[in-house]
C-alpha cells in the first residue's frame, strides 16, 4: 500500500511542478533544462518534492497518497511527530534511502514494515483505523 501511496504522491508533486513551477519559469523565461543537479528547474522541483513530504507529514501525519491508501505516519512512542522528525525523516531520511534504494527495498522485508528513514527517525507507518 505505501508503493500506491508514494506512485499517488508523485502524481500530485509532478502535477504541481506542470500547473505552478513550470507556467513561472516560462512566465519569466528560465530555463527548465533540468540536466545538472544544481539547475534552477531542479532546486526548485527537489523543494517541492521535500517541501511536499515535510508540510503534509508535519501537519496531516500523511501525505495525499497516504490519506488515499488509508496510512498514517507515527512515532514509536506515540508523541506527536515534531519538526526535527519530521525534517529528517522526510529530508535526510528519505535522500538516504533512496540513494541506497536498498531503504525501500528494506520495508518488504521489516516485520515493523520500516524503510531506513522511518528507522532513523523512529516512525512507522501504519493503517488508519477508519469509522472512528
Amino acid at each position: 500500500m505505501r508503493f500506491w501511496a508514494y506512485l499517488i504522491d508523485l502524481i500530485v508533486i509532478g502535477s504541481i511542478s506542470r500547473l505552478f513551477i513550470n507556467p513561472i519559469f516560462r512566465l519569466f523565461d528560465i530555463s527548465m533544462d533540468n540536466t545538472g543537479i544544481f539547475s534552477a528547474y531542479t532546486i526548485v522541483d527537489s523543494i517541492v518534492f521535500f517541501g511536499y513530504f515535510i508540510l503534509t507529514s508535519k501537519f496531516l501525519a500523511q501525505s495525499l497518497g497516504k490519506m488515499i491508501m488509508g496510512l498514517r505516519v507515527v512515532s514509536l512512542d506515540g508523541t506527536p511527530l515534531d519538526w526535527k522528525t519530521v525534517i529528517f525523516r522526510e529530508w535526510i531520511g528519505r535522500y538516504i534511502s533512496a540513494v541506497l534504494m536498498l531503504g525501500y527495498i528494506v520495508i518488504a522485508f521489516n516485520p515493523k514494515k520500516q524503510g531506513f528513514h522511518d528507522m532513523f527517525s523512529d516512525t512507522v507507518v501504519v493503517l488508519e483505523e477508519r469509522g472512528k
